[in-house]
């Protein structure tokens, strides 16, 4: 499934292309999806193929096109400090822009069926949090992954604002995947070839619209144990933070909030990363003469020559210019922490341990 937008050169590219195509239609969402680059996720040797609107499979690590996720993004209708269950976690990739948008305040869970894919999920994670540049830009709530096959939820197990599944469910599994949201909730999951959301308006009341048409492997069916029955799986707990992880967020948030201000005073606008300009392909135009018997190509001399010139020119410089060695970006908000009377240990703490 996929391939509705055009391939992208890089991140921002595909976003852009994205927003041209009003997959993405918000703001908040396409900030998650600027700060998560979509390359980061894919193994090495495949990521040629990140910024292209297409799904991607290699072994259990699977990658849903961009324009699903942009419309389960959009369709989720997340706010900071909602909880969110991701059915079928896979890579992360979606949990992680996710919690970008909930803040600290919010859960972050999802359950995946195969261990490999969490420790994969994992290990993105963590490297999300300790190298890339956006983790100092925003408030995060980091996703906790189990693994598990989501139709062996406990039956006490907590509900959520927000549920997506990632794989498509059979209609006799609708009412099971319903219980597990909260009333005024909102769930996204594919039901017979169509991304559907689902709201919740009352204990027993429901409102259901069809957001696009998709192919989506099926959810695998639990296996039973000894006794016949499938063994139940629990969700992560809702913990409640404690004191010292208080104390770093709010921190944080003031000197970021400090930062802010600032910058208005001394009239900085934020700006976003500069992008690439994409390459513009053009075919020199040529009109044919007859010589003799022979039909011969010939330039034709016209103003059209002339703007390919000058823009053959302007595409030297800009890639002359992209060439020249790009200072790194400059993390504000570690500076100010860096510069607090406070031991190194404490530094380092506020810093989640990042080394830049």
């Amino acid at each position: 499934m996929g391939g509705a937008v055009s391939a992208g050169e890089d991140n921002d590219d595909l976003i852009d292309n994205l927003k041209e195509a009003q997959y993405i239609r918000t703001e908040r969402v396409e900030q998650a999806f600027r700060a998560i680059d979509r390359g980061d996720y894919y193994l090495e040797g495949y990521r040629d193929n990140a910024y292209k609107d297409l799904a991607w499979k290699h072994g259990n690590i699977h990658l849903s096109a961009p324009c699903i996720y942009s419309e389960v993004m959009e369709a989720l209708k997340l706010q900071p400090g909602l909880s969110f269950l991701n059915l079928g976690s896979g890579t992360g990739y979606l949990s992680t822009m996710v919690g970008l948008i909930l803040g600290p305040f919010g859960i972050n869970h999802g359950i995946e069926l195969h261990s490999d894919v969490v420790e994969y999920a994992k290990e993105k994670l963590e490297s999300f949090i300790k190298n890339s540049d956006s983790f100092d830009k925003f408030e995060f709530c980091e996703p906790a992954f189990v693994v598990g096959n989501c139709l062996q939820i406990a039956s006490d197990s907590h509900q959520y604002d927000r549920i997506y599944c990632g794989a498509g469910v059979q209609k006799d599994h609708e009412n099971y995947m319903k219980i597990l949201l909260k009333v005024g909730g909102i769930l996204v999951m594919p039901i017979e070839d169509q991304l559907t959301q689902i709201m919740r308006t009352g204990q027993n009341t429901w409102e259901s619209k069809n957001i696009l048409a998709v192919s989506f492997a099926p959810l695998v069916q639990p296996s039973k144990n000894d006794n016949g029955k499938p063994d139940s799986v629990g969700l992560p707990p809702c913990a409640v933070r404690n004191l010292q992880d208080l104390a770093r967020i709010y921190i944080r948030r003031t000197l970021r909030n400090f930062i802010n201000d600032e910058m208005q005073a001394k009239g900085i606008p934020s700006r976003a990363p500069p992008k690439r300009k994409r390459k513009r392909v053009k075919q020199r135009i040529n009109t044919y003469v007859f010589v003799g018997n022979q039909l011969i190509p010939q330039p034709l001399d016209s103003e059209e020559d002339e703007k390919m010139e000058e823009d053959k020119e302007e595409e030297e410089k800009d890639l002359s210019e992209a060439m020249k060695p790009e200072e790194p970006p400059q993390n504000l908000l570690r500076e100010k922490i860096m510069k607090l009377p406070l031991p190194e240990s404490l530094k380092a703490y506020l810093t989640y341990f990042r080394e830049k």
